[in-house]
Protein backbone atom coordinates (compact mmCIF):
# COMPACT_ATOMS: atom_id res chain seq x y z
CA UNK A 1 0.00 0.00 0.00
CA UNK A 2 1.48 3.32 -1.04
CA UNK A 3 1.82 6.08 1.52
CA UNK A 4 -0.56 9.02 1.48
CA UNK A 5 1.02 12.30 0.33
CA UNK A 6 -0.64 14.08 3.27
CA UNK A 7 1.10 11.74 5.73
CA UNK A 8 4.46 12.40 4.07
CA UNK A 9 3.91 16.17 4.18
CA UNK A 10 2.99 15.99 7.87
CA UNK A 11 6.17 14.07 8.70
CA UNK A 12 8.22 16.64 6.75
CA UNK A 13 6.57 19.47 8.69
CA UNK A 14 7.31 17.73 11.99
CA UNK A 15 10.97 17.24 10.99
CA UNK A 16 11.51 20.79 9.67
CA UNK A 17 13.14 22.10 12.90
CA UNK A 18 15.86 19.41 12.57
CA UNK A 19 17.25 20.82 9.33
CA UNK A 20 16.72 20.72 5.58
CA UNK A 21 14.40 17.76 5.10
CA UNK A 22 12.99 16.38 1.88
CA UNK A 23 11.18 13.29 0.66
CA UNK A 24 12.07 11.46 -2.52
CA UNK A 25 9.79 8.97 -4.23
CA UNK A 26 11.50 5.57 -4.17
CA UNK A 27 10.01 2.26 -5.30
CA UNK A 28 6.45 3.47 -4.77
CA UNK A 29 7.18 4.81 -1.28
CA UNK A 30 9.41 7.58 0.09
CA UNK A 31 12.97 8.03 1.26
CA UNK A 32 13.65 10.86 3.72
CA UNK A 33 16.79 12.97 3.60
CA UNK A 34 17.95 15.33 6.33
CA UNK A 35 20.64 17.81 5.27
CA UNK A 36 21.38 15.55 2.31
CA UNK A 37 21.73 12.35 4.37
CA UNK A 38 19.32 9.44 3.77
CA UNK A 39 17.89 8.78 7.25
CA UNK A 40 14.53 7.06 6.91
CA UNK A 41 11.78 5.61 4.76
CA UNK A 42 8.04 6.03 4.83
CA UNK A 43 6.20 2.87 3.86
CA UNK A 44 2.45 2.27 4.20
CA UNK A 45 2.07 5.50 6.21
CA UNK A 46 4.66 4.45 8.78
CA UNK A 47 8.02 6.07 9.55
CA UNK A 48 11.06 3.79 9.67
CA UNK A 49 14.41 5.33 10.70
CA UNK A 50 17.75 3.76 9.77
CA UNK A 51 18.95 1.81 12.83
CA UNK A 52 22.29 3.34 13.75
CA UNK A 53 23.95 2.11 16.95
CA UNK A 54 23.65 5.61 18.41
CA UNK A 55 19.92 5.91 17.71
CA UNK A 56 19.20 2.44 19.06
CA UNK A 57 21.13 3.23 22.25
CA UNK A 58 19.41 6.60 22.71
CA UNK A 59 15.90 5.27 22.03
CA UNK A 60 15.86 1.66 23.29
CA UNK A 61 12.09 1.66 23.80
CA UNK A 62 11.25 2.19 20.13
CA UNK A 63 10.29 -1.00 18.29
CA UNK A 64 12.20 -2.46 15.38
CA UNK A 65 10.35 -3.66 12.28
CA UNK A 66 10.99 -4.10 8.57
CA UNK A 67 9.46 -1.41 6.34
CA UNK A 68 8.50 -4.06 3.78
CA UNK A 69 8.66 -7.83 3.47
CA UNK A 70 12.22 -9.09 3.24
CA UNK A 71 13.81 -5.85 4.46
CA UNK A 72 16.11 -5.50 7.45
CA UNK A 73 14.61 -4.04 10.61
CA UNK A 74 14.48 -0.27 10.98
CA UNK A 75 13.45 1.77 14.02
CA UNK A 76 9.68 2.21 13.80
CA UNK A 77 8.60 5.64 15.07
CA UNK A 78 4.90 5.30 15.81
CA UNK A 79 4.35 8.67 17.54
CA UNK A 80 4.80 11.06 14.63
CA UNK A 81 2.94 13.75 16.56
CA UNK A 82 5.93 14.13 18.90
CA UNK A 83 8.05 16.56 16.88
CA UNK A 84 10.71 16.64 19.60
CA UNK A 85 11.21 12.88 19.38
CA UNK A 86 11.23 12.94 15.58
CA UNK A 87 13.78 15.74 15.41
CA UNK A 88 15.99 14.14 18.06
CA UNK A 89 16.15 10.72 16.40
CA UNK A 90 16.47 12.25 12.92
CA UNK A 91 19.32 14.53 13.98
CA UNK A 92 21.15 11.73 15.77
CA UNK A 93 20.74 9.43 12.78
CA UNK A 94 21.95 12.14 10.38
CA UNK A 95 24.99 12.81 12.56
CA UNK A 96 25.77 9.09 12.83
CA UNK A 97 25.50 8.54 9.09
CA UNK A 98 27.25 11.75 8.00
CA UNK A 99 30.65 10.23 8.58
CA UNK A 100 29.71 6.86 7.09
CA UNK A 101 30.82 6.13 3.54
CA UNK A 102 27.91 6.59 1.20
CA UNK A 103 25.82 8.44 3.79
CA UNK A 104 25.38 11.55 1.63
CA UNK A 105 23.18 11.77 -1.46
Amino acid sequence: MASDAGFVEYVLEQLAPAGRVRAKRMFGEYGLFLDGVFIAVICADQLFVKPTAEARAAFPGLPMAPPYEGAKDYILVEDIDDAGLLCAIAGLTRDSLSGAAGGKK
